[in-house]
């Protein structure tokens, strides 16, 4: 059950189906025939940054001196503010002239799959349970799987949901992400207190 709740809480930090307009217009500029192959390396590089942050995340924590309550604390604070651009995205939305090549790690792998809310959620399930290494492991790659799915079938799935649509199921994951960033930010606060 606790790899379930893990692989469902990184998909939604993940947020792809709110990121399917950001793609589609980032990959609007690179050729037809090229996009597949692009977002699959995207896709690619967006797992292999988690898995590192999964597997040297406590390493990184201790050579920066950081406490996992700090990683707790902020992680909620980040998570709460993609939360609340979720339920109130700005008003000029992603802007089509930011990019005009084709991307490379930036923005598409990360921040906007291996986000710092993502990353930070990746350490803090290997320093609440080092034992688990394998079903974190198993969590990441599945929610990394079915944000990635949703995203291969950006045009389809677009088209199917509208933008209406997609709004309203952003703003749903948004509102779920609001309890879980509260949730870090508490986890955080009563460990420090404690």
């Amino acid at each position: 059950m606790e790899v379930w709740n893990a692989a469902l809480t990184l998909f939604l930090i993940m947020d792809p189906l709110g990121n399917l307009p950001v793609f589609m217009s980032i990959l609007k500029t690179v050729p037809e025939e090229r996009r597949n192959k692009v977002l699959v390396r995207e896709l690619l590089i967006a797992l292999a940054i988690m898995l590192i942050f999964l597997y040297a995340g406590q390493n990184i924590l201790n050579t920066m001196g950081l406490a996992p309550e700090a990683v707790s604390i902020s992680g909620g604070i980040i998570l709460f503010i993609i939360a609340i651009r979720m339920i109130f995205p700005p008003a000029n939305g992603p802007r089509d002239d930011e990019i005009q090549e084709e991307p490379f790690i930036v923005p598409l792998a990360t921040p906007l799959v291996a986000g710092p809310s993502l990353l930070a959620s990746l350490m803090l399930l290997v320093n609440r349970h080092p034992d688990m290494l394998a079903e974190w492991t198993i969590a990441a790659v599945g929610a990394w799987f079915a944000s990635a799915a949703i995203l291969m079938f950006c045009k389809p799935l677009y088209k199917i949901l509208g933008e209406r649509g997609l709004m309203a199921l952003e703003r749903l994951m948004g509102m779920i992400l609001v309890m879980l960033a509260v949730q870090m930010l508490l986890d955080g606060v009563v460990k420090i207190l404690h």
